[in-house]
């Protein structure tokens, strides 16, 4: 009968494209879902921060958490290990996301990076510059890196208010973009924010690295040993003066991109098990080892780098970013703090740095014919891409408690919330003015 449902489906061809596509839009949709997480938790936070309750919820993140042995004692404030501890897993995925891209994905074709990488490298330097030039001669110009980087969370998640007259290439150009934003904003920190460098706890960071490459080349493929051995080198890396968080952009740089069992060893593998459950076997433990040699494959099919970060983005997405922003975005709101010079500084630094370097990058990448507009899309929709690349947030507080303390802290902090908003709005406006509405479906 025609309604009869069909027993056995027959699926369409897979090509290359389908594989990078589909965790590049199941990234986008954690990240969208992320987002609206990430900002209730940084609306109780300024909630909490500026009600009666203000004074203990502020001093709870000075709480002094640690151990010692002997001697040696790690002992520190609630923030501090959620920044420095926490968060090295948050950079653990930033570093998986950024050797997927330039892997698998744009950044892996130089042409097509061009443009991502010109509109991030503008993104990156106007930003500075302007700050610079408001705070120059003062301490708070220390803060320089704090307008440079994008939050890919809340400004995926101010794509997703465009829906779908958001053209494919103008959402892959934003992603790549804050990937290489990202890059940029890891080099900053390890070079712009280290004040001190113990060399002996750089080389046991170092010896950890090393060992986790001879594990690699010797076929261990266990999670127990590289958790172990990142503990170490995040250990090395916290103790050395350049900032631990560090530790997990290597560690996931380093995780491989391609897998250990091919599609065609899984067919075999999985037809030789059949064989064995359906046949005339009757020993169990023949038909356990089929089974795991069945499981064994199926796990390692997929790429480690695919694996882990399956694994770890839902976490950092609706756990650890939002307790990082619950942690570092509770500030005392005051009248006259949006009046302050740094957080003027860091609001002119990303709403009016961030797409007028994206632009004007952009537009002498495309003049020199080393890239080519994102297909689809003008450079209306660069410019709305720009205004959204101005959503600063997450990496921007980072970066902010690392280059300022007490009252310039809580400026800069108020600057960043006032800027991403703003620039959150600008982007989403033009987005919705500039970008024609799909065609209604027939």
């Amino acid at each position: 009968m025609a309604d009869e449902p069909v027993q056995q489906r027959a699926n369409l061809p897979e090509e290359p494209i389908h594989r990078l596509v589909g965790p590049l839009l199941r990234f986008m949709h954690v990240e969208a879902a992320g987002g609206i997480v990430l900002l209730a938790f940084t609306v109780a936070a300024l909630a909490l921060a500026n009600s009666p309750l203000s004074g203990d919820f502020l001093a709870s993140w000075k709480t002094e958490i640690g151990f010692s042995f002997g001697d040696f004692e790690m002992r520190y404030s609630l923030r501090h290990w959620i920044n420095d501890g926490l968060m090295g897993i948050f950079f653990l995925v930033v570093g998986l996301e950024v050797k997927r891209e330039l892997v698998l994905g744009e950044l892996r074709d130089p042409r097509r990076a061009a443009l991502p990488f010109a509109a991030a490298l503008g993104g990156m330097i106007a930003p500075a510059a302007l700050y610079l030039a408001l705070m120059r001669g003062t301490p708070e110009a220390r803060g320089w890196g704090i307008p440079m980087a994008t939050d890919i969370a809340f400004a995926v998640g101010c794509l997703a208010i465009a829906g779908r007259r958001v053209p494919a290439s103008l959402r892959i150009m934003l992603l790549s973009l804050a990937i290489v934003d990202d890059i940029g904003a890891i080099l900053v920190i390890a070079v712009g924010y280290t004040a001190r460098l113990d060399l002996g706890m750089l080389a046991l960071s170092g010896a950890g690295i090393g060992a986790v490459v001879l594990i690699g080349k010797l076929g261990v493929r266990g999670v127990g040993p590289y958790v172990v051995l990142g503990a170490v080198v995040w250990f090395g890396f916290h103790e050395s003066g350049v900032h631990a968080t560090i530790a997990g952009v290597i560690l996931g740089l380093m995780t491989p991109a391609r897998s250990w069992v091919s599609e065609t060893l899984i067919e075999r593998i999985v037809r030789q098990a059949g064989t064995v459950l359906t046949g005339s076997w009757r020993d169990a433990s023949v038909r356990y080892s089929e089974l795991r040699r069945v499981q064994l494959a199926a796990r390692e099919a997929l790429p480690p780098l695919e694996r882990l970060e399956g694994a770890l983005h839902p976490w950092v997405s609706f756990a650890i970013m939002p307790i990082f922003a619950f942690a570092n975005a509770g500030v005392p709101i005051q009248g006259g703090a949006f009046a302050e010079p740094v957080a003027l500084a860091v609001v002119v630094g990303l709403v009016v740095g961030k797409p007028a370097g994206v632009l004007l990058l952009s537009w002498l990448a495309v003049r020199a014919g080393l890239a080519s507009l994102p297909t689809g899309a003008g450079w209306s929709g660069v410019a709305a891409i720009g205004a959204l690349a101005g959503v600063g947030f997450t990496m921007s507080i980072f970066i902010a408690g690392l280059a300022l303390t007490g009252a310039s802290l809580d400026a800069a902090k108020i600057g960043i919330l006032s800027g991403s908003v703003i620039s959150g709005a600008l982007g989403v406006g033009l987005l919705l003015a500039l970008l024609p509405r799909p065609a209604a479906a027939a």
